[in-house]
């Protein structure tokens, strides 16, 4: 599936399950630090590798690389930023309605992920 598509940063809705969204997205460079009051999101690396820069409790930031076949879930609350140097793949879970830029709104922000269901 995602050969579908080409740009980055922009998620697709492939699936729901349980109140859930399964996304798909392709990411390149570094996006937004941002966290999400209330959900937990899930990254699954299906191809590249993902670093993700998050803020430690003492507010100092750590980066934990996330290859692919690995996955990591960002609780809520945690600021983080999600990078790659190279495109990667990543799917998503998260609850439904997440935004993808948590607490912000900016230019990359997708209010409405286009859905494929």
């Amino acid at each position: 599936m995602f050969s579908r598509f080409t740009e980055h940063w922009s998620p697709k809705i492939v699936a729901e399950l349980n109140g859930s969204e399964v996304k798909l997205v392709k990411i390149r460079g570094e996006f937004v630090w941002h966290h999400h009051d209330h959900e937990d999101e899930l990254f699954l690396v299906v191809k590249g590798r993902l670093d993700m820069q998050y803020r430690a409790a003492d507010g100092s930031s750590r980066t934990v690389a996330v290859n692919q076949g690995e996955f990591i879930v960002m609780p809520r609350g945690v600021e983080h930023c999600p990078r790659a140097d190279e495109e990667t793949h990543i799917l998503l879970l998260e609850p439904a309605g997440t935004l993808n830029t948590g607490n912000l709104t900016n230019e990359r922000t997708v209010a409405e992920p286009e859905s494929w269901l």
